[in-house]
């Protein structure tokens, strides 16, 4: 299926997506693998959170997929820099129509998919295809709806109004978090566990790196470049959106809260 990506890969994007590691996105699961688990991790992106959960499932095969070639490559360079454990393996694959067969994993992880999708049933069907039976579905989405912040500021409000608007011009969900339940359930999984987590920016550090991220993203990734081509925004108003977030991540009482919803299920 032919779909358009919302944030792309441009450095501040990858700058976000590097960050993330098994204990900051994917807790839920952690506690449910052990050694010798074939895992397969669905829109892999850059491999962190790949490398980690190889590092628990060794021996076991891990392979992670990715439909742009190049942050496969990445992800598989990476990987070999840090003599990753389990030595997962990195393929340009479609979630639609991923090249495994039947039965073939214990575990399928996907974090930050399924909103970008514009069919997640379907594509959670085909995870649902490759686990082996009693095999363990793992899914976590962030829902924009559900982020807080304060100090408030109608310059992230907007940005927040036009992040909706490109997603749905995307046929994507930003709101997929509290979706995930019911797409999953369509999906003919059952056994379903949901639980939610949090990403907090609070203190100085974490607060200049989020909205410095934010503020070079409104300006440089696909997510700005299709609001322009949409007609939602300007470049002058994503500029003074920008400047937004830089003030907000330097207010003193400057809290930004992400909210995720996770799903474990049996297939």
């Amino acid at each position: 299926m032919n779909e358009t990506y919302t944030h792309g890969h441009q450095e501040p994007v990858l700058r976000s997506h590097r960050w993330r590691t098994a204990a900051n996105s994917a807790a839920y699961l952690t506690g449910r693998l052990e050694p010798g688990m074939d895992l397969l991790d669905v829109g892999c992106g850059p491999g962190t959170i790949t490398v980690d959960l190889a590092r628990i499932v060794s021996p076991g095969r891990v392979v992670g997929v990715d439909r742009d070639a190049g942050i496969v490559q990445e992800a598989a360079r990476a990987a070999s820099r840090a003599g990753a454990a389990g030595h997962p393996e990195f393929r340009v694959g479609d979630v639609y129509h991923l090249d495994h067969p039947d039965r073939s994993f214990d575990v399928v992880h996907a974090h930050q998919v399924l909103q970008h999708l514009a069919d997640p049933v379907a594509a959670l069907r085909e995870m649902r295809r490759v686990l082996r039976p009693g095999g363990l579905l793992a899914v976590r989405d962030s829902d924009y709806g559900g982020f807080l912040w304060n100090p408030g500021d109608p310059r992230l409000d907007r940005w927040r109004d036009i992040y909706h608007q490109v997603c749905a011009r995307n046929g994507a969900d930003s709101d997929a978090g509290r979706r995930l339940p019911g797409w999953v359930g369509a999906a003919g999984f059952d056994r379903l566990e949901v639980t939610s987590s949090n990403w907090t920016f609070a203190d100085p550090e974490s607060r200049s790196w989020w909205g410095g991220l934010w503020a070079d993203r409104t300006l440089t990734s696909s997510f700005a470049q299709q609001a322009m081509d949409y007609g939602i925004t300007t470049r002058g108003e994503l500029e003074v959106i920008s400047a937004g977030w830089r003030e907000w991540s330097e207010a003193d009482d400057a809290l930004f809260v992400v909210l995720s919803v996770e799903v474990l299920a049996r297939a």
